[in-house]
Order: C-alpha cells, then structure tokens, then sequence
C-alpha cells in the first residue's frame, strides 16, 4: 500500500506520514529528504537546479540511501543535517518537479 501526503512546507506531513506508518506497521519513506539530498549533491557539484536533464541524470546516477534511524546519504556523504539546512531545503522545491520526470 502507498499512503502520498501532499500539502504546503512546513504543514507537517512527515510527522503526520511517520506517525502513521508506525501506527499501521508500515515503513516510512521521506521523499522530501531524497530530493533534499539530491538538491544538496546539485548545488556541491554547480548543477543547475533549473536543468531538468542533468538533475535526472544525476539522481540515476547517485543512489539515495535512508536508514531505519533516519540518517540520508548520497554519493557517499552522509547530509542528513545538510539536507535539513536552509539552502538544500529551500531550494530543493526547484528540483523536485525537474527530475521527477
């Protein structure tokens, strides 16, 4: 089964998602931290978080990994915190609809 949440930053979604999930029994997968993470490893590299193209290639590239107590890494680095930190966070709504496709 896949529960999606959408809403506005900030309105609580993951905590009301993560607490359902452990209501229900079922894991948790924080997206907006993969594409927090993918934004991250853009802005390290000087990708264009406008580019469509390069952001797809990019998150084929580099493996988003979650871990049961929360931590992300990409490309071997662990950003959880950096991932959480005003620029990826703000900016990661550049790169979500882009390399969703």
């Amino acid at each position: 089964m896949i529960v999606a949440i959408d809403g506005p930053a900030g309105a609580g979604k993951s905590t009301v998602a993560s607490r359902l999930a452990e209501r229900l029994g079922f894991r948790y997968l924080d997206t907006g931290a993969m594409y927090r993470a993918l934004t991250w490893l853009a802005m390290q590299q000087g990708i264009d978080l406008s580019s469509g193209d390069k952001l797809g290639e990019l998150a084929r590239q580099n493996r988003v990994d979650l871990d049961e107590s929360g931590r992300v890494s990409i490309a071997g680095s662990d950003v959880t915190s950096a991932s959480r930190g005003s620029t990826a966070w703000s900016r990661s709504s550049l790169a979500t609809p882009r390399c969703a496709r």
